[in-house]
């Protein structure tokens, strides 16, 4: 049975923002949404995270930061006899701009980095690493003071080894307002709410909505499902994966609900395109 250690996450801040997971299975469990800079150290097993283009690779011993306001999703597998275990470390803004602010650290140039950063560590990171495992199995983990002290420390010697890194985690901006057509192609299979669409495309919910509606012709939600559905029958049509293989990945909460509107577009279910030749 898989075994997991999860962190709570809020809008404007984050609960013990020190996690550490196991899961003894192979496990598809993960946000959607990167809502927070993470620092993602790989203890055992093997972690893929896919952006809808890319998929980055973090094996045992693998240190990596997630870059906030991402569409991700993860795959998360234990090897050899070993189960999956990470250790996750969330950066708030709220955090980041209070250290910035006491180390006098400004970000001028906008330098692009990929969704996902390779980390350099030395001993002294490896050292910090394995304490903040001990903590996140303490009771200690519910201490404000003493987490905010640990998050600092792992910063200081982060920076150290990975200067280049200042450029992504004190860089403030949000969003600016980007092609719409393209970021929907490149994400509908992302199963997030409409306003985080909003945010990532740098429009408010009421203009996202808008110039939706003037580029697709169609409502959000309408176009979401009618593109999820055409790619599940590409999909269905081209390979031999069933409907219970697919779903998840093209963004359908379950899979009762992918069958019945798969039917409704197609008038077959998806277990009929086998019937009819296709897979």
């Amino acid at each position: 049975m898989a075994k997991f250690v999860a962190v709570r996450l809020t809008k404007n801040n984050i609960q013990n923002p020190i996690a550490f997971s196991c899961y003894e299975q192979n496990s598809r469990e993960g946000e959607n949404y990167v809502e927070h800079h993470t620092l993602q150290f790989q203890v055992t097993g093997t972690l893929t995270l896919f952006d809808g283009k890319e998929s980055y690779l973090s094996q045992k011993g693998g240190f990596q930061l997630v870059r906030r306001n991402q569409l991700m999703k993860f795959f998360k597998r234990p090897e050899k006899n070993e189960p999956f275990q990470s250790l996750s470390i969330y950066l708030s803004l709220d955090f980041l701009r209070s250290f910035a602010r006491e180390q006098a650290i400004k970000v001028e140039s906008q330098a692009v980095y990929p969704p996902v950063v390779n980390l350099y560590k030395n001993d002294l990171l490896d050292s910090y690493l394995q304490s903040v495992q001990v903590y996140a199995h303490s009771n200690e983990i519910q201490d404000s003071a003493i987490v905010n002290a640990k998050l600092k420390e792992g910063l200081l010697l982060i920076l150290k080894r990975n200067p280049e890194v200042a450029q992504i985690l004190f860089n403030f901006s949000e969003p600016y307002k980007i092609d719409l057509q393209r970021f929907m192609e490149e994400n509908f299979m992302f199963n997030v709410q409409i306003d985080r669409f909003a945010y990532l495309t740098g429009r408010s919910l009421a203009a996202f909505k808008r110039d939706f509606k003037q580029e697709f012709g169609v409502s959000p939600g309408r176009w979401l499902t009618k593109r999820r559905l055409e790619e599940a029958h590409k999909i269905l049509s081209d390979t031999h994966k069933t409907a219970s293989e697919i779903y998840i990945d093209l963004g359908f909460e379950d899979l009762s609900h992918f069958s019945h509107a798969f039917k409704r577009q197609y008038g077959i279910p998806p277990s009929g395109m086998k019937d009819k030749g296709f897979g």
